[in-house]
């Protein structure tokens, strides 16, 4: 994005998926010349090595399922922050544009009156894939990715929920694989409603903390996706992957019936 012509502004940086390594030269840039670091629960501590030594670093922790910092404060204190003359950035896990609620940062910072700059991350949905060694669009399989969030869509909103039945239709029609987001605690209605949609036997992948060194995967079909999760004792932060560019993975090729086996396997980073 287009730095803001505003003297006063506030830098939305992506931290990326977990792996200090993957922060971009621009971040780095943006994090040495922070002031005030507004910091998300999922950055990776490495990446305030960046910072100068005299930097304020805020918590603003949000976490699904967790208690969380209200998103009004951080928004207020963004402002409040930036209009006293310090030089704000605003350090999000992944991508702020990608379910990093980017949209109503942007929208309140600049009806203040404030300026904004975007730093882009690795979002955690690339992350997983890279974890399985996968192209999400290879071109025999899938004619493109859709990442879309698991949750159920916020009272405060107008938009409605989605229909997975129709979502899976469409994905399993025009050969989409489908990266959910934030999906793990209502993995059991995923699965319900992709299957009404989409054949049981559907290859399904589970990413746990990827580019960590801690990040855990499983393999498996769709109709055992609550199973091997539950199984597995796998949860938060973590990506689901389903759709038949699955079948390219060499442990998929190594399974004969995918509809009633149940495959996982645990990876540390190298």
């Amino acid at each position: 994005m287009t730095p803001a012509p505003q003297a006063v502004f506030v830098t939305l940086v992506g931290a990326g998926p977990g792996d200090p390594e993957l922060l971009t030269l621009k971040a780095v840039k943006a994090l040495q010349q922070a002031t005030v670091i507004l910091v998300d629960d999922l950055v990776h501590p490495d990446v305030l090595q960046h910072a100068k030594p005299q930097a304020r670093i805020v918590q603003v922790g949000k976490r699904g399922g967790c208690q969380s910092t209200p998103q009004a404060f951080i928004e207020k204190l963004m402002v409040q922050e930036a209009l006293a003359g310090e030089n704000v950035v605003r350090l999000k896990g992944g991508d702020p544009l990608i379910f990093g609620r980017a949209g109503e940062e942007i929208a309140y910072l600049q009806s203040q009156g404030v300026g904004v700059n975007i730093v882009n991350g690795v979002t955690s949905g690339l992350a997983a894939a890279d974890t399985l060694g996968l192209s999400l669009t290879h071109r025999n399989f899938s004619h493109g990715a859709v990442m879309v969030t698991g949750h159920s869509p916020s009272s405060q909103t107008d938009i409605t929920p989605i229909d997975w039945e129709m979502l899976g239709r469409t994905a399993h029609a025009c050969h989409l694989t489908l990266v959910i987001y934030m999906g793990m605690t209502t993995a059991q209605e995923l699965q319900n409603a992709l299957l009404k949609s989409m054949p049981p036997n559907t290859p399904i992948a589970v990413v746990q903390n990827a580019s960590k060194s801690n990040q855990r995967s499983l393999l498996g079909s769709l109709s055992a996706l609550h199973t091997l999760i539950h199984e597995a004792g796998m949860g938060s932060p973590a990506i689901v992957l389903v759709g038949d560019v699955l079948l390219t993975l060499h442990d998929f090729k190594s399974l004969n019936n995918l509809s009633h086996e149940i495959y996982s396997m645990a990876r540390a980073a190298n």
